[in-house]
């Protein structure tokens, strides 16, 4: 009777609307700082690769992509992303969530010094600027990811039974606002100011996300003190059925639909984050784009996402078909990288491509991530997020290393866009397994969200 009292008062300060809606605010500019600086040295490559005498640090294209894909090192091959979803799962979601803005902002005055620095030298083969910002990109990734996980389990803990799906829609728009601003604003700040410039504003945005999150930490303690209080009082020894168990990890695992997922995102995600961090380039390169403006043409798929994504959403929410809104996003994805692979140099051309991309890159992470919940287990999607950010990082860490050796032997990015179309297609194909397991299992990923719908 008093973990049901204890409930219906969590629930009650769950049904606030103002509270609820400030919560996403403010974990989600926290996310939003975040996906800045993770894709602000992405419109710099033309300026790394200039000499140190033109203000530039001398790089090669192999060499950015080898620091494009050091995010992901600390994750993938030190285990870190999974131990993050542990710790998560242990330690509670304001403890998880301050360290992870701690280490963004960290890797990030890493990169700073690199650049403002410039050492000289080499470490295991590498330049030393690019052994240095590698570093500083890969323990800004370790934070970066658990924000990740963070984020989405605080938005399952405060919107379950509301506007989860619109919810975890305005989040990514948020984030895509970061991503857009950073593709935006950096080239022409590294050109009017210094190089140095953009990471500078990345580590004041970062101080602004880790600020943000420590007043979420206020509003979330004030959720579990009714809870807690009730339960302490009544020396109840209750176990708490959200408390990690190692065998949450087997019943995940045993899922096929929890693969399927995982797959889809480490061949989509891989088709479009390394993309963007090239897409600057492919600009300038290919279809003649000003260095000044073409991180604007690049910023067209996240700008594009900061409404679709959220409409999107609500459609599922209301009509169902999240399945079909999957399989249709990695469609669209994989036509526009096969139109990339393409002879074509007009940049009216570059632009249809670029808005069909944002239409792809909204569908499918509108309609997938409210899946989830639907796949797993409440008591287990901490470490099922882990896990599929985890196995996600597999593909951003190596799909940027194979692009930067294209570009490097094919500077005119056919190859490298084959590449992304066949991540795509792969994607799609993923995806319509899906639906056929949907289909065996019952899942209800083609049913509205929103119950009577």
């Amino acid at each position: 009777m008093l973990r049901k009292m204890s409930e219906d008062i969590r629930h009650r300060l769950n049904d606030s609307a103002i509270a609820r809606w400030t919560v996403l605010f403010i974990v989600a500019t926290a996310m939003m700082m975040g996906y800045f600086v993770n894709d602000v040295m992405s419109p710099l490559e033309t300026l790394l690769e200039l000499p140190r005498s033109q203000g530039g640090l001398g790089w090669t294209p192999a060499d950015y992509g080898f620091f494009s894909g050091s995010g992901s090192f600390i994750n993938v091959f030190l285990l870190m992303l999974f131990f993050s979803g542990i710790i998560l799962d242990k330690m509670g979601i304001r403890f998880t969530g301050t360290l992870a803005c701690s280490l963004m902002l960290l890797g990030t005055a890493v990169k700073y010094y690199t650049v403002v620095a410039a050492p000289e030298g080499e470490v295991f083969g590498l330049p030393m600027t690019v052994a240095s910002a590698s570093l500083g990109f890969a323990v800004f990734g370790v934070g970066y990811e658990m924000t990740g996980i963070t984020v989405s389990k605080a938005m399952v803990r405060w919107f379950t039974g509301h506007e989860l799906a619109l919810a975890m829609g305005i989040q990514l728009a948020m984030a895509r606002l970061g991503t857009a601003a950073a593709l935006s604003l950096s080239a022409p700040m590294a050109r009017h100011f210094s190089l140095s410039t953009p990471l500078l504003a990345a580590l004041s945005f970062l101080l602004i996300g880790l600020l943000s999150f420590l007043v979420f930490c206020v509003m979330d303690r004030r959720l579990n003190i009714p809870s807690q209080t009730i339960m302490n009082s009544s020396a109840c020894t209750t176990g708490n059925d959200d408390e990690f168990r190692f065998a949450d990890i087997g019943i995940t695992l045993r899922n096929p639909g929890f693969w399927l997922i995982t797959l889809f995102c480490v061949l989509f995600y891989s088709a479009v984050s390394p993309f963007l961090k090239f897409s600057t380039r492919l600009m300038v390169m290919k279809y003649g784009v000003d260095t000044d403006i073409a991180g604007f043409f690049s910023s067209i798929a996240p700008f594009g996402t900061i409404l679709l994504t959220p409409l999107f959403g609500l459609f599922y929410d209301r009509f169902g078909k999240g399945v079909t809104l999957v399989i249709t996003g990695a469609l669209l994805l994989t036509t526009v990288h096969f139109g990339f692979s393409l002879p074509v140099h007009s940049v009216a051309f570059a632009i249809i491509l670029m808005v069909t991309l944002s239409i792809g890159y909204s569908l499918a992470p509108a309609a997938l991530w409210p899946c989830v919940p639907k796949i797993i287990p409440l008591k287990c999607l901490g470490t099922a997020y882990s896990m599929i950010f985890f196995i996600q990082n597999f593909g951003r860490a190596v799909i940027p290393m194979f692009v930067g050796k294209a570009n490097e032997s094919d500077p005119t990015y056919t190859t490298s866009m084959l590449i992304f179309g066949f991540t795509a297609l792969g994607a799609t194909l993923t995806a319509v397994l899906l639906l056929v397991v949907d289909r065996k299992k019952g899942f209800g990923l083609q049913k509205p969200n929103i119950k009577g719908q």
